[in-house]
């Protein structure tokens, strides 16, 4: 076999020939060997990417957009938040009236700048100014020092004051609020998690302090999903990682806590923060593939999770003929979201098409077309 040649004993029929096709990896080639089928079991059909490393992808690409902005590295993340203190300090408290997703405080009215309903022609007007008596005088003044006087009125025709009406902007895509008081960072700070972060050169992980099976899912899987919408390390890092590595392990231990992950999911998505949802987005490709029967306990929730999903959906890039290096990193949301309803609808059922297309109409199936 070193010298390249086979002996004739060791044929594609032969037992022996096919098993040192499988232990070599020999698709084919000079032996003229094949590797044969291997009759394993139907399995659960996973991600096309796999997203177990997002938590570093995100943290470098952070650190890339900052460093090529000018701007401080991770002094308090990219536009961190004020009430975030160094790293042996606890967050400051957050008003109550503040909560994550929320529209903000509401716009006063301003009666001489606004547009008035005009009933009569079911339209938005502006109020232009009246034209009075004080519009026509041409009396002399220190204003007007040329002006010949005597006639204190005029037969000129005074401008009306013409705005165009312009549609009002809705908002649909402008970020909201995040506020730092998520129940992950309340728990970190207290030292009632059971992590820590382990250096490495390639890349950071996650140091457990005990196994992840033996963890409580109902009390901590929550807590984590909760960490998804932080944007500021260490606490997304290890939120994210976390949930990961949660999801990896829980095995049946994930189905029945889903209803209490849906509320976390659906604030993290209220943000509308695009680097928040592509987070959330990829630890939901990797819930559905968890364990059996999660894609069917999803469905019931369609209501909660696509309606910002349907408002983002056709956010892609497009560049024409040229070519998107960075696609790797798969931060379009357009294509994102098109993958995540895609495995959706693969796993939720016979009824996960029809909801998803009720939540979503431009959704077209994968199933059926």
């Amino acid at each position: 076999l070193l010298c390249g040649r086979v002996p004739q004993s060791l044929t594609t029929d032969h037992p022996s020939a096919q098993q040192f096709a499988c232990s070599h990896r020999l698709p084919g080639g000079p032996f003229g060997l094949s590797r044969p089928a291997r009759n394993t079991p139907a399995k659960m059909s996973l991600p096309a990417f796999n997203n177990s490393n997002t938590a570093n992808e995100t943290m470098v690409e952070d650190y890339v957009q900052a460093h090529l902005a000018g701007e401080k590295v991770f002094s308090r993340g990219r536009h961190g938040h004020s009430q975030t203190l160094s790293c042996f300090d606890k967050t400051q408290p957050v008003a109550a009236n503040i909560r994550p997703g929320g529209h903000g405080p509401p716009r006063m009215p301003d009666p001489e700048n606004d547009p008035h309903y005009n009933n009569a022609t079911a339209k938005f007007t502006y109020t232009s100014k009246v034209s009075g008596p004080d519009n026509f005088q041409r009396a002399r003044n220190p204003i007007h020092e040329d002006s010949p006087g005597g006639a204190c009125t005029s037969l000129a025709v005074g401008k009306k004051e013409m705005r165009p009406i312009k549609p009002p902007i809705s908002g649909a895509y402008k970020i909201r609020s995040n506020p730092p008081n998520t129940e992950f960072r309340r728990f970190y700070e207290r030292g009632d998690l059971p992590i820590a972060i382990e250096h490495r050169g390639v890349g950071n992980r996650i140091q457990w302090k005990v196994d992840v099976e033996k963890l409580d899912y109902h009390h901590y899987l929550p807590i984590f999903f909760d960490g998804l919408r932080e944007k500021e390390e260490p606490y997304r890092f290890l939120a994210v990682q976390g949930t990961f590595d949660m999801l990896e392990h829980g095995g049946s231990k994930i189905l029945p806590v889903i209803p209490q992950l849906i509320i976390p999911v659906k604030t993290a998505l209220n943000t509308r923060e695009p680097g928040v949802i592509v987070i959330v987005l990829k630890v939901l490709q990797q819930l559905v593939v968890s364990g059996e029967m999660i894609g069917e306990a999803l469905v019931p929730y369609y209501r909660q999770i696509l309606p910002v999903l349907n408002i983002f959906k056709n956010r892609n890039v497009n560049v024409g003929d040229t070519i998107v290096y960075n696609q790797r990193k798969r931060m379009i949301l357009g294509d994102l979201i098109q993958e995540t309803l895609e495995l959706l609808e693969t796993h939720g059922g016979e009824d996960a098409f029809i909801n998803i297309k009720y939540m979503i109409p431009t959704y077209e199936s994968c199933v059926l077309n």
